[in-house]
């Protein structure tokens, strides 16, 4: 029997906009924004990890360090790979374990130093990445079929202007 508390993935994600609930229309315009960014990237986010998962075997790290590799052919150093993903290199040293082990990448020293790794896709592994990149592409257009073009345009144009004046406004360490 589950717990009370536990996720039923037949279920909605959570909605992180009921925070704002009662807020009236108008109020808290940054807040409501800031949460119904979290809400619909929470909601996609599991739905393509379902699909992965269901369809390929794969988690969306696995995904996202596929995706890295896709875009160098030459390969990536594993340092390189944590740095873009945002993970620790215990994170990658994982994945990509799991990776090679199912044929998708090879790691190889670069110039005979050992301290220093490189992956790379194999044939396989770049065949397998076109495939799932097509599907997810396609899982998200079906995410969004409800949304025409002229309002997907509007989003991204307004979005990337939220994206800038955050930008501007980063501190840096």
């Amino acid at each position: 029997m589950a717990s009370e508390h536990s996720i039923d993935s037949s279920e909605p994600s959570a909605d992180f906009e009921i925070l704002v609930h009662g807020a009236r229309q108008g109020q808290k315009p940054q807040l409501r924004l800031w949460l119904r960014m979290l809400s619909i990237t929470k909601m996609i986010s599991q739905e393509i990890r379902r699909r992965l998962r269901v369809e390929f075997g794969a988690t969306l790290p696995q995904f996202d360090l596929l995706a890295q590799l896709y875009r160098a052919p030459e390969g990536l150093k594993l340092s390189e790979l944590s740095r873009r993903m945002m993970v620790t290199n215990g994170n990658i040293t994982g994945l990509a374990d799991r990776l090679e082990a199912d044929g998708l990448i090879v790691r190889e020293m670069l110039n005979g130093d050992r301290r220093v790794t490189v992956a790379k896709l194999t044939r396989r592994g770049r065949e397998t990445f076109s495939i799932m990149a097509k599907a997810h592409e396609g899982w998200l257009r079906d995410l969004m079929a409800d949304v025409d073009e002229g309002a997907l345009a509007e989003s991204l144009a307004h979005l990337a202007k939220v994206k800038a004046s955050a930008n501007r406004r980063l501190v840096e360490d």
